[in-house]
C-alpha cells in the first residue's frame, strides 16, 4: 500500500521497518534507572496456574516492569508535572514524517555530549515534524545493556535552539534519556523541549530507548508512533518507519 504525504513524499506501508526494543523476562532486556530486570509471572490462585506447561488450561502471566528502565518508551510533558498527565490523551496522531540522523556525541571531559553545532546540517531538512537520533557507535549491546551508573551520553540543552527552530513537535533517540544520567535532578533538556513550567507544551513527546539498524541510512521516512494506551506519563511504544519510495 503506497501512501502519499501533503509533502509529496510516496512511502510503501509494507516495508516498515521496526525501532523498538521488544521487553522480554531475560538477561536479554535493556534496564536503566537502576530498577531490576522485567518479571512475567503466571497467575497461580485456589489451586489454578496460568501456566500451559505447569498443568493450566491457558497462559495467563502477570508483567511488572518500568515504562522508564525497560526499554522503548514514549512520554509526554506529565513526566515532569506535579500533574501526572497522560500520554495516551496527549497523543492524538501517529503518523509524521521523520528524519533520521546519525551523530557521534563529544567526549567533553568524562561526558559524552551532542552539542548544538553537530545538529546544524539538520537545516537542511527545513521543518521536521520527527527527530530520529542515532547515537555513534552504533552498537547491538543497545538492546541488551544496563545504563544504570554508566553516564551514557546525553544531549546539550543548548540544542533546543534548533530543535524549536526546525519546529520538531517529536524526539526519538537510541539511548535512556535526553539528558544526563546524573544532574542533580536539572533535567534542563526535558524542561526545556516542553517548555515546562512557563509554558508547557501538550502537542510534544520524547522516546527513548529506540534501536535503529546499520541498514537504516540517514534521511527521511514516515514514521508510525505506536503506543500502548496506558492512563500515564509515559508507556510502551513501538515506532515504525517506512523509508520513501
Amino acid at each position: 500500500m503506497i501512501v502519499k504525504t501533503a509533502q509529496g513524499n510516496e512511502y510503501d506501508l509494507k516495508r516498515g521497518i521496526d525501532i523498538s526494543i521488544p521487553l522480554s523476562d531475560d538477561e536479554k532486556n535493556p534496564l536503566a534507572w537502576y530498577v531490576k530486570p522485567p518479571r512475567f509471572e503466571p497467575v497461580m490462585q485456589d489451586g489454578w496456574v496460568g501456566s500451559v506447561k505447569d498443568g493450566g488450561t491457558v497462559n495467563f502471566r502477570n508483567i511488572f516492569f518500568n515504562p522508564h528502565g525497560h526499554g522503548t518508551h514514549t512520554e509526554c510533558l506529565g513526566h515532569i508535572t506535579k500533574e501526572v498527565y497522560s500520554i495516551n490523551a496527549n497523543l492524538n496522531e501517529y503518523f509524521f514524517e521523520a528524519v533520521v540522523f546519525s551523530v557521534e556525541p563529544k567526549l567533553i571531559g568524562e561526558d559524552q555530549i551532542i552539542v548544538a553545532e553537530q545538529l546544524e546540517k539538520l537545516k537542511a531538512y527545513g521543518e521536521i515534524e520527527a527527530l530520529i537520533i542515532r547515537t555513534l557507535p552504533n552498537t547491538i549491546d543497545k538492546k541488551s545493556k544496563n545504563y544504570s551508573s554508566t553516564n551514557p551520553p546525553f544531549i546539550d540543552a543548548e540544542c533546543l535552539s534548533i530543535i524549536n527552530e526546525l519546529g520538531v513537535k517529536h524526539l526519538l533517540i537510541d539511548l535512556p534519556s535526553v539528558d544526563q544520567e546524573l544532574d542533580g535532578g536539572v533535567l534542563a533538556f526535558h524542561h526545556g523541549f516542553w517548555q515546562v513550567p512557563s509554558q508547557p507544551r501538550f502537542d510534544r513527546t520524547i522516546t527513548e530507548m529506540v534501536f535503529i539498524p546499520d541498514t537504516v541510512r540517514d534521511g527521511i521516512y514516515l514514521l508510525n508512533l505506536q503506543v500502548a494506551p496506558f492512563e500515564n506519563d509515559a508507556a510502551p511504544s513501538r515506532p515504525v518507519i517506512y523509508p520513501s519510495k
